[in-house]
């Protein structure tokens, strides 16, 4: 049994009060796309009844491998993909597929969690690692040295970046103290 989650049927036609409605659905592989490989080996795993351990040994890994893939905190490779697809009978390629969507997915989280830094002047961070601000975590910090500091372009990316309520709060702190 081959498994291929691309092609599912895209469209489902219905009849309701003389009109023909058209569903679009996501494919299979849209839905999961994003998500470690590991949940879905874990997922068919549990399907197919298997034991974690003894599938490990009988692909030629082991379990710490199999177990750190499947908790999401190991990146899948292709050679232990090829074995896991080759025993579970998925489609070859399908697991570094999906481990490709969720680097991609990851990539972008990460993106979207700091501010545009070509806005932003090092010397304005002078007493820390630039590259290693937590933006959420010292975001208090962050805001008052931009608006202590720094210039109006600075400022209207700090602004951009927490949003406008959030600045104004913590601004507003800064003047009680």
């Amino acid at each position: 049994m081959i498994l291929d989650f691309r092609f599912v049927v895209n469209l489902i036609f219905y009849y309701v009060n003389n009109f023909v409605y058209i569903c679009i659905m996501k494919t299979a592989f849209e839905i999961i796309k994003g998500i470690h490989p590991g949940k879905i080996v874990e997922r068919e795993l549990l399907k197919q009844n298997l034991n974690k351990r003894q599938f490990a040994i009988s692909i030629g890994e082991h379990p710490q491998t199999l177990g750190a893939i499947l908790k999401g905190t190991r990146r899948m490779n292709v050679e232990v993909s090829l074995k896991i697809e080759e025993k579970l009978q998925l489609e070859e390629g399908f697991l570094m597929t999906l481990q490709v969507y969720f680097d991609i997915k990851q990539a972008k989280k990460k993106n979207q969690q700091k501010p545009d830094i070509s806005k932003l002047s090092k010397v304005l961070f002078w007493d820390t690692t630039f590259d290693k601000i937590d933006w959420q975590q010292m975001k208090v910090a962050v805001i008052k040295r931009v608006f202590s500091r720094g210039t109006e372009e600075e400022k209207e990316e700090i602004t951009r970046f927490y949003g406008k309520e959030v600045v104004d709060k913590i601004k507003l702190l800064k003047h009680q103290l």
